[in-house]
């Protein structure tokens, strides 16, 4: 499964606060007179729409309204036919996918199995560069479009093959239970032909196969404008005229305008803000369970860190729920577990004693380690201000609880942050987050052990413990090589986990009909929301 950590390094998330113009302060949505009803979503300006280039949260947001995927998430985070008619397979390896007849791309071009492998195609192949490129490292000849030297000499997956306009089969290079669930990202979402002549164009006007469709070119730093898509026949149709998302600069530029009634939808409400948007919002503030965790990562190539007591007594001596008080306005939840709540699997105390607050036995564990001698650094990004925040207090606690005289900070430049992390240059312990892609154990497992990890931590026993889940013949019965690839990681504590993130939304009395889902990826289902 080594393919499958090209894409995982790239969403380890670093929960960036992108650079980009204030909105226009053009009011929120709620129709009148003749004009369409539609709404607005604040958002941050995204980095891609093309599907199988984009993998930031603001980007997913747009695509979300204007693509479906072959597959999507029910209300207890199972996959289920979105465009597909059927998914089936007899052995893991080997899926046949049937597609729903009559749906169309907002051009009118047919959807078909064609437009699926086209998509797949163009996005494994390594020389296009596209950042869901792994998400089809499973796909039988993936490797052929990723050689090591050079560029490929095939520009398709041999694993695909298009039986017939509505019948996809798709080999995979080994059993993998978990399929489905990749079918339900929108990474995975279907292309038309028509976006192959010109991808630039595309990007600014995407043709999608979505609920909405785009209401002019993506104005840049501004907003996104979409529409209802009259000719839609999917499972999804839209009761609102359309949505626009609002490019915000912060999350606090945002909220002020949910709280003036100029957007109607906020999904990143500051922690700092919660209390008054409690008050001000009423049942119109919503607070949902998230598939995002923050971690301390250690640097294992560097030999300081090798004493895994070393390493325990550092995650017994960080009080997780003072620095979510402190910081988080007590939003957020303290974890021991590696994977986040809402995901199949889970265990709340996983982790045990390593993860539980206790600096009496943390101090005495780390005299036994031999200590900690010279300078401690502690590193994180520069993208939001939180992050210096609750490191503050971990290094507080660190000297209080065990003694570390000399700590101090490696604030690093958002754009090199990642890049510092994969090359193994981190000068002592860091922060590390992971945003789910699906709600499945292998997705927060895989990037722990399959290699190159990040920390230099050697997964390889944990890895084949994922392969056997992988192959098991049903998601379910995969659970419990997942959870003991998970007791593994947690024994050896190459990370250590922190808290899980809780999404703060909240929306305008402007709209009705909003459904929460932490399964979907702008917290709510674009298509149900009606405007009044």
């Amino acid at each position: 499964m080594d393919g499958l950590m090209t894409v995982k390094k790239s969403r380890w998330l670093i929960s960036l606060t992108a650079v980009a113009l204030a909105a226009s302060a053009c009011g929120g949505g709620g129709g009148g007179g003749d004009k369409p009803k539609v709404f607005t979503f604040a958002n941050i300006e995204p980095e891609h729409l093309i599907p199988g280039n984009t993998n930031d949260a603001y980007g997913l947001n747009v695509e979300s309204a204007l693509f479906d995927t072959l597959m999507t998430l029910d209300a207890n985070g199972k996959p289920v036919p979105q465009e597909a008619a059927s998914v089936d397979t007899s052995d893991q390896k080997v899926w046949t996918i049937k597609i729903k007849p009559g749906l169309t791309f907002h051009n009118g071009e047919p959807v078909t199995a064609q437009s699926y492998a086209d998509a797949w195609n163009h996005t494994a192949n390594g020389a296009n560069g596209w950042g869901n490129n792994a998400y089809f490292s499973t796909i039988d000849g993936y490797a052929d479009l990723n050689p090591d030297k050079g560029k490929p000499k095939v520009d398709t997956l041999k694993g695909l093959k298009v039986v017939d306009p509505q019948t996809l089969q798709v080999t995979l290079s080994q059993p993998f239970s978990q399929f489905p669930y990749i079918l339900s990202f929108l990474g995975t979402a279907p292309m038309p032909k028509a976006a192959f002549t010109d991808l630039k164009a595309y990007e600014e006007k995407p043709i999608g196969n979505g609920p909405f469709e785009m209401d002019g070119s993506w104005e840049h730093n501004r907003q996104i404008k979409t529409k209802k898509f009259a000719g839609y026949k999917g499972p999804r149709p839209a009761k609102s005229g359309g949505v626009i998302f609002k490019t915000y600069a912060s999350r606090d530029a945002a909220y002020t305008d949910l709280r003036a009634g100029r957007v109607d939808f906020d999904t990143q409400i500051p922690a700092a803000q919660v209390p008054q948007a409690k008050r001000l919002l009423g049942n119109r503030y919503l607070s949902v369970p998230s598939g995002t965790m923050d971690f301390l990562e250690f640097p294992l190539y560097d030999s300081r860190f090798g004493n895994p007591d070393l390493r325990k007594a550092i995650s017994m001596a960080i009080d997780r729920q003072s620095i979510v008080n402190a910081v988080f306005n007590g939003i957020y939840k303290p974890t021991g577990s590696l994977l986040a709540p809402i995901v199949p699997g889970y265990r709340a105390d996983a982790c045990g004693e390593a993860c539980t607050y206790n600096p009496t036995a943390a101090k005495q564990l780390f005299d036994k380690a031999g200590g900690f001698n010279g300078t401690l650094h502690l590193l994180f990004s520069n993208a939001d201000p939180t992050y210096e925040q609750w490191m503050t207090d971990v290094a507080n606690q660190l000297k209080q609880n065990l003694g570390i005289k000399d700590i101090t900070f490696d604030k690093i430049q958002a754009s090199d942050y990642i890049s510092k992390l994969v090359d193994h240059k981190a000068t002592g312990p860091y922060r590390s987050n992971w945003t789910m892609d699906y709600p499945s154990a292998e997705d927060y497992l895989t990037p722990r052990c399959s290699k190159p990890t990040r920390s230099g931590y050697d997964g390889a026993a944990c890895e084949a413990l994922i392969q056997k889940g992988n192959a098991a013949s049903t998601p379910e019965e995969g659970q419990k090589y997942y959870q003991q690839a998970e007791d593994l990681v947690l024994k050896d504590l190459p990370l250590t986990p922190l808290w899980n993130w809780q999404d703060q939304a909240g929306y305008s009395s402007h709209v009705g009909d909003v459904h929460v889902d932490p399964y979907v990826q702008p917290l709510v289902h674009l298509d149900q929301v009606t405007v009044k």
